[in-house]
């Protein structure tokens, strides 16, 4: 197989201009010649290969449709195909490439300090946690493992009434979150707070406890395609079965819950590891219309029911 710069160059070079969509589909095919993990809030080349051309061209997504047929300059081109070639040869995250990514429908700043926003709780914020939890009851709310603060930051406008703790014991990521938190201008309602899960929270119970915290075992982590290499372990990493900040969460949970609030946590392929390791509690696995799983959800009435089971 040819180097990738090799059939870059082969593919690419033209004496002509291209249109966005053209140049689109001609990266989208060489980050598929690649063979690249789409895992990192795309599942596919074609939305990797937009997302470069668009951000190295500086055109907006809302006009997508719109700017399709657009003929790029040589210096757009370039641009663009820069960003592919990094992402081919070194298989760095596109969105750590472009330093941005979706969520909820928001945009974030990324890099590599946090994870790159991904997770298929996004589509119950957008829900306002129904049917689990009355909207109009959502007073307070943490994110445990908060990262760049994109669940603590959809949580909040989605529910404009509700003060937010944006929660991480990295000092890196909280710097990042804080990016965030002043791009969306949030800063009187969400507050990014080192915390080593509850311990160093300091306001009352919650009515909503969500997190998507590290679940990736020791083992798992070396089987991992590169692009996840580029990640901060300490986001992915969570002992030898993958459980040990879940089992925290669980286990503290009663005392920071509201007797109408419920838990939400993303746990992805330890689901089973989970259900093995708490066969008594009768965890809810939400099912989402857009893809991905491993997201549980318990009541408070069920967290101190099982209060003995954690």
């Amino acid at each position: 197989m040819a180097a990738p710069h090799e059939y870059i160059c082969e593919i690419f070079v033209t004496d002509s201009n291209s249109t966005v969509e053209q140049l689109i589909r001609k990266a989208a095919a060489q980050l598929e010649l690649a063979q690249l993990c789409f895992g990192h809030g795309s599942d596919n080349a074609f939305d990797e290969a937009a997302e470069l051309v668009f951000f190295a061209a500086k055109l907006k997504h809302e006009d997508a449709q719109s700017v399709y047929s657009q003929m790029l300059t040589l210096k757009q081109e370039a641009a663009a195909l820069a960003l592919v070639q990094r992402r081919i040869d070194e298989r760095v995250p596109t969105a750590y490439l472009t330093q941005r990514m979706w969520f909820c429908g928001h945009e974030f700043y990324v890099d590599e300090r946090v994870l790159v926003p991904r997770s298929p709780i996004a589509e119950l914020i957008a829900a306002q946690f129904s049917p689990w939890i009355d909207a109009e009851q959502v007073k307070r709310v943490v994110d445990i493992g908060t990262g760049s603060g994109c669940i603590a930051i959809a949580t909040a406008h989605a529910f404009p009434d509700a003060t937010v703790d944006a929660a991480d014991l990295s000092q890196d990521a909280l710097d990042v979150a804080w990016i965030n938190i002043g791009w969306h201008k949030l800063a009187k309602r969400v507050r990014a707070v080192q915390a080593d899960v509850y311990s160093g929270l300091t306001r009352a119970r919650y009515d909503i406890v969500v997190s998507n915290p590290p679940y990736v075992s020791t083992a798992e982590v070396a089987a991992l395609p590169a692009e996840y290499s580029y990640e901060p372990s300490m986001g992915l990493l969570a002992g030898a079965d993958g459980l040990s900040i879940v089992r925290r969460i669980l286990a503290e949970a009663e005392a920071h819950l509201t007797p109408h609030g419920i838990l939400v946590v993303e746990v992805g392929d330890t689901e089973e590891a989970v259900v093995r390791a708490y066969p008594k509690v009768p965890f809810t696995w939400l099912e989402f219309a857009h893809g991905g799983g491993g997201v549980f959800v318990l009541t408070a009435e069920q967290v101190t029911e099982h209060r003995d089971d954690f």
